[in-house]
């Protein structure tokens, strides 16, 4: 007799496989993103135009450096120690 509780191979495989998609879901480095090797580090010298500095002036959401030269609003927190930072070097 057989038990309808009992997991297939193809169970087995299911469970199997997610584990390790999130398992090495969680893998990499904390930081800012790096560019390619072949990539070189200087800004092209294009003059930007008067409405050009203006558009970067105002806040949008498709502007990702408004903002970045303020001040922060709150003041940083306290490190808050996580079980993985011996394995991850912090």
């Amino acid at each position: 007799m057989t038990s309808k509780t009992s997991l297939t191979r193809s169970g087995w495989a299911i469970i199997v496989l997610s584990a390790a998609a999130l398992a090495l879901g969680g893998c990499g480095r904390k930081g800012p993103l790096e560019l390619p090797p072949t990539a070189s580090n200087t800004a092209p010298t294009a003059q930007a135009t008067d409405s050009e500095t203006e558009r970067a002036n105002q806040p949008s959401v498709f502007n990702p450096t408004f903002g970045s030269d303020a001040t922060p609003n709150a003041p940083k927190g306290a490190k808050k120690s996580f079980i993985l930072d011996p394995l991850l070097g912090n």
